[in-house]
């Protein structure tokens, strides 16, 4: 197996008792006073951010959540509702900044959390960045039956991890679905979202009832209802060669429509996964935007 991507900063991992879960945090110290969170996507984790806090200014402090049902934070037994994340988020900095307004970077899932909520709770975020977290795409009501009906059918069966033999196929797994993910960097993250069990066979961590489908249809123009009054100086970063193709294109413009004070950079070479496959690049622009703000 390839060498792991091996830290620059030591993390350190704390656990925390959030709206009845332990949540799981990872925390970078810093020299300043400054407080970044950082917000992961879907079936990721916080210790993800790892290669691009190594190439942030040390002044910085980062604190990473992993949501819940995800990494080493604890799984709900009622499953997951989208709204609980942005619950979780607002308890969580009542812990970590119960004063100050922080800056909020977000990846993915994250970024789509991170942009609600800074419409939602404008005077808590001093800044926001979005990393490729624009939701999902438009649906129409006409989809609810069949959404509904597949989600009752799923509800009836337990949910299974999905397995690999070992880390190093897990880690040949994730450069199948994101190739430009380094094979140190997919080493590292082979270890951060799964576990082995005593033969060695490597399970994904987070809870596997993520992946069924969502029985709330999700409406592109509630989404834009929040982020019209997002106030904090905004930065939307983009993979150049993203997966999502013209549809992201659409919903990236959709959110500077809706923000018109945002900025726009463009992370070359990168996909949708920009934080392992251009960390150094991504550290730049958050430097440089959080430097400004």
């Amino acid at each position: 197996m390839s060498e792991a991507y091996r830290a620059q900063r030591a993390p350190q991992r704390e656990s925390r008792w959030i709206r009845g879960l332990g949540m799981h945090l990872t925390r970078w110290a810093g020299s300043g006073a400054r407080t970044v969170l950082m917000l992961h996507g879907w079936l990721d984790c916080g210790e993800s951010f790892q290669c691009v806090v190594d190439e942030l200014p040390g002044e910085f402090t980062v604190v990473a959540p992993d949501w819940r049902g995800f990494g080493r934070s604890e799984w709900p037994q009622a499953g997951y509702w989208f709204a609980d994340y942005l619950a979780d988020l607002d308890a969580l900095l009542d812990l970590v900044s119960p004063t100050e307004p922080v800056a909020i970077v977000g990846h993915s899932m994250g970024g789509h959390i991170a942009s609600l909520y800074a419409g939602l709770r404008p005077r808590r975020v001093r800044s926001v960045v979005n990393i490729e977290g624009f939701g999902v795409a438009q649906t129409d009501p006409g989809q609810a039956p069949e959404r509904l009906r597949t989600w009752l059918e799923q509800v009836k069966r337990p949910s299974a991890p999905r397995e690999y033999p070992s880390f190093e196929q897990f880690a040949h797994a994730i450069r199948r679905r994101h190739p430009r993910i380094g094979a140190a960097r997919a080493a590292f993250a082979a270890r951060l979202w799964g576990s082995a069990d005593p033969s060695g066979r490597v399970r994904q961590s987070s809870d596997p009832r993520h992946r069924r489908v969502n029985p709330v249809l999700y409406r592109q123009q509630e989404t834009e209802a929040c982020w019209r009054l997002i106030e904090a100086p905004a930065l939307l970063l983009l993979g150049a060669e993203s997966p999502h193709g013209r549809d992201g294109e659409d919903r990236a413009g959709a959110f500077q429509a809706c923000v018109p004070h945002a900025s726009r950079v463009s992370i070359a070479s990168a996909g949708h996964m920009l934080h392992l496959e251009q960390p150094a690049a991504v550290a730049r622009a958050l430097a440089a935007f959080l430097a400004a703000h």
